[in-house]
C-alpha cells in the first residue's frame, strides 16, 4: 500500500526557497511517507500534532520540518519550517 504525496502552494513555495541540498534532503526525507505515513521508525521521526482537526502529523528532517494531513490514501504537506519556528 503506497500513499501519494503532494505539496501545498505554500510548501512549494517554501521548498523552492531552501538551497539545492537542503531541497534535495527534505525530498528524500518525505518520500518516506509513501510507505507508511503513520509510524515512526528509523530515518523517519514522526509526529501526531496535538489538538488538530483533522490530524496533521510532523516530520523531522535535519534541521526543517514538514507538516502535514493524511487525506484517504494521499499525503498533503501542508508547511516547511525550520525547526526552530515553532508550530502554529
Amino acid at each position: 500500500m503506497t500513499f501519494r504525496v503532494t505539496l501545498s502552494e505554500t510548501a512549494a513555495r517554501q521548498l523552492r526557497k531552501l538551497p539545492s541540498d537542503q531541497r534535495n534532503r527534505v525530498i528524500r526525507g518525505v518520500r518516506v511517507l509513501e510507505e507508511d505515513p503513520f509510524r515512526p521508525r528509523s530515518r523517519a521521526d514522526i509526529r501526531p500534532i496535538e489538538g488538530t482537526d483533522p490530524r496533521k502529523y510532523r516530520i523531522r528532517i535535519g534541521d526543517y520540518r514538514a507538516v502535514y494531513a493524511v487525506l484517504g490514501r494521499g499525503v498533503k504537506i501542508i508547511e516547511l519550517f525550520t525547526r526552530g519556528r515553532g508550530y502554529r
